[in-house]
């Protein structure tokens, strides 16, 4: 660590000059990511200039930080870091901050929910639905063989939407659905209110959430509620022939249901972004089966100039003792 010329380095630390006899200790702020740390440093040394940037790992001996930014730290860095007062992911789900239990039940985390990733999640869905709704999957099938085959089409408004998912991702996905006319259906915990779509919420209500639907769409968060939830009744429900698009977590998904109802035609395809392990192992059966289609994990990609300013916000907002959005509530799991 290197301190300015008008910062000055105390026992370890950089304190900041505002007068000849007077030094005010600096907040600190700990990047602990997996991707580019360096960036995000310098992105948040730019939001955040009166703040000390560290992207190597505190010892438990090292004066405080107050904010830590995690993406999925390895065992024991969080613990390791003295004096937290906010954790603030690089990711919308937090189910492995949650359940490392290495963040103490009194510790606040924050949710990365910015612009970036809603209208990234939103591209990635609508461009999955429409693809398969106009056909364009199965006429660059045929193409590959120069066939002139045109394949039967209907409109958005003949077709029904079952969105699993309410929240900063799922709500705007329904939007943009029901604004391009689609029957837009949405199922969440608790109820919400999206004008124009039918909304449902609670387990008993799944089932009649995604009868009839011809696209199913998953952006549900990850919890011991929701673990497994996408089941061969979930399949069974929807119109036979129907496509399933998961931008969530592959632990929604149980994986032989989804694989025997895309063998029986009760699916006719499915687009898939998340899985159980990943990377996706080379010898996965998705990777070889011809009605699904893999991407890496991409749909909603953390944009790290969007994802900083949001992050620097709340901070903000956390010294000015204002309300925090996206605080994670540790009894709903998300």
């Amino acid at each position: 660590m290197s301190c300015d010329a008008w910062k000055t380095k105390i026992f370890g630390r950089c304190m900041i000059r505002s007068d000849p006899f007077i030094l005010i200790a600096m907040k600190r702020i700990f990047i602990s990511s997996r991707g580019n740390p360096e960036h995000l440093a310098e992105l948040f040394r730019r939001e955040l200039p009166g703040y000390d940037v560290l992207t190597t790992q505190p010892g438990p001996d090292d004066p405080a930080v107050q904010y830590i930014v995690v993406g999925r730290p390895a065992p024991g860095v969080i613990a390791a870091v003295p004096g937290i007062e906010l954790v603030l992911s690089l990711n919308a789900g937090v189910e492995h901050l949650l359940a490392s239990g290495e963040v103490p039940d009194g510790l606040p985390i924050v949710r990365l929910v910015d612009e970036g990733l809603a209208l990234g999640m939103a591209e990635w869905v609508l461009a999955q639905a429409l693809a398969w709704h106009r056909n364009l999957f199965d006429y660059a099938e045929v193409q590959k063989r120069a066939e002139w085959t045109p394949r039967a089409e209907k409109l958005a408004n003949e077709r029904r939407v079952a969105v699993l998912g309410a929240g900063a991702l799922g709500r705007p996905v329904a939007e943009h659905f029901v604004r391009f006319g689609f029957d837009t259906r949405v199922w969440s915990r608790t109820r919400h209110d999206i004008p124009g779509a039918a909304t449902f919420a609670g387990r008993e209500q799944l089932l009649e959430a995604v009868a009839g639907s011809d696209i199913l769409v998953n952006l549900l968060p990850l919890t011991a509620e929701t673990a497994g939830i996408i089941d061969a009744s979930v399949f069974a429900a929807l119109n036979q022939g129907a496509f399933f698009i998961n931008g969530a977590r592959g632990a929604h998904v149980v994986d032989a249901d989804l694989l025997a109802a895309l063998d029986s035609g009760q699916l006719s395809g499915a687009a898939l972004d998340v899985f159980r392990v990943e990377p996706l192992p080379a010898d996965d059966p998705f990777w070889r089966h011809l009605k699904i289609r893999v991407s890496p994990h991409v749909a909603a990609p953390t944009h790290a100039h969007v994802a900083v300013k949001e992050m620097a916000e709340n901070i903000r907002r956390f010294e000015r003792g204002e309300a925090i959005p996206h605080l994670v509530d540790r009894t709903a799991g998300y």
